[in-house]
């Protein structure tokens, strides 16, 4: 999956986040950084960046991802 679009389907739901690919489609991990994690628990941060991606998952464009979150705290 192209990692333009990855990236604004994020930005649109999540305005502040800071996004970086690492990998390829067959290995990609995605790390995102926003002031909307703060407070959250890691599991919710990664629920949030998953709901935002379902489509994508369940079209089979994306099938496999390590995902990485944090605050900007």
């Amino acid at each position: 999956m192209d990692k333009d679009i990855l990236k604004k389907i994020i930005i649109d739901e999540i305005k502040d986040a800071d996004i970086a690919f690492v990998g390829d489609d067959c290995n990609l991990k995605l790390s995102v950084t926003s002031n909307q994690f703060s407070g959250v628990p890691i599991i919710q941060q990664h629920r949030m960046i998953l709901n935002l991606l379902k489509d994508n998952f369940e079209s089979g464009e994306l099938h496999a991802l390590s995902l990485e979150t944090h605050s900007k705290e």
